[in-house]
């Protein structure tokens, strides 16, 4: 059933973006993303730098002796797990569980599963809050159509309470609740005995890792909002380079489209929902629409090339072990 749901999504996202190729005009797309030229080469690398931010963020979500492992090393894993959420229709989950096999793969214990879970939150979270505190200092200034303001306030109502229920779980040790539950009433066989153990495990790490750690939450989430800063660089530089456009629209457009991504999250690999959620956003804020799509189709680029970064670490990683 979810394989033919994911294949379906894919499909339309083609067709979506194919039909936003035909509106726009394959010779007026072709001709901006001609302008942008070279300019697409630093545009990529710059996501490199994002990802640095990131990947200290991850750091202080990890316990000992994973948080003492080489940042490089933790680099390329982050790589690795972003890879394969690209490039498999998992819903930003198979990229996780490789992300803790490969944590694992150097020391054993819960510690590696604790840190993929609290580093998943620490990045929802600070997302989340940056885009809401941003929209509230930058898209007051714009004009939305009510229904769309409506929508937006009781979505991040939503997601708000959703993550804020997710951080009490785990700092309470509770996401094995209803497992032990059934353990306990004898209602589960050997095998769910097993994962109950195991998930026991998991939230007795995450309990300790809040009662030890108890700034690396906050500290986390600072550098995510770096990173997602410098996201912000990137798409001024893109507009800048394209229109000489002002940072404060570029933040607008940003903050709109990681907006709008948050709630478009489980469509597989974003295809056309991605370009038209910036076709959207950048005409909102007053720009062309053929400008968004390129950026759009830039933005597919540098994921695509990121994501070829890496499946290489990926492989290197796996080699490593093996060897």
């Amino acid at each position: 059933m979810m394989k033919k749901f994911h294949a379906l999504g894919i499909c339309l996202g083609a067709a979506l973006l194919a039909l936003l190729i035909w509106k726009i005009g394959p010779l007026v797309l072709w001709q901006d993303l001609s302008l942008f030229g070279w300019g697409l080469v630093p545009f990529i690398l710059l996501e490199g730098a994002v990802d640095l931010f990131h990947t200290l963020g991850w750091r202080y979500c990890l316990s000992e002796p994973h948080r003492s492992l080489p940042f490089a090393r933790l680099f390329a894993i982050r790589l690795a797990g972003g890879s394969i959420n690209y490039v498999t229709p998992t819903g930003a989950v198979g990229g996780e569980v490789v992300k803790g096999t490969l944590l694992f793969l150097d020391y054993h214990g819960p510690e590696a599963a604790t840190g993929v879970i609290i580093g998943k939150l620490s990045y929802a979270l600070s997302q989340f809050l940056f885009v809401v505190l941003g929209s509230m200092v930058v898209l007051w200034r714009i004009r939305l159509p009510a229904t769309a303001s409506a929508a937006m306030f009781a979505a991040s109502l939503l997601l708000g309470a959703s993550m804020a229920a997710f951080f009490l779980v785990q700092r309470r040790g509770k996401l094995g609740t209803i497992l032990r539950w059934g353990v306990a009433r004898r209602l589960a066989g050997r095998r769910l005995e097993g994962v109950a153990r195991h998930v026991t495990d998991v939230d007795c790490s995450l309990k300790r890792f809040y009662e030890e750690h108890p700034s690396g939450l906050p500290l986390s989430m600072l550098w995510h909002g770096i990173g997602f800063t410098c996201s912000i660089v990137k798409t001024w530089y893109f507009l800048f380079f394209m229109t000489g456009g002002s940072f404060f629209a570029a933040a607008g457009a940003w903050f709109l489209g990681t907006w709008l991504d948050l709630l478009t999250f489980a469509i597989p690999l974003g295809i056309g929902v991605q370009e038209a959620i910036r076709v959207l956003a950048f005409k909102t804020i007053g720009f062309s629409m053929d400008l968004g799509l390129t950026y759009g189709v830039a933005l597919r680029l540098e994921q695509v090339f990121w994501a070829g970064i890496g499946l290489l670490a990926y492989g290197a990683l796996m080699r490593r072990k093996r060897s």
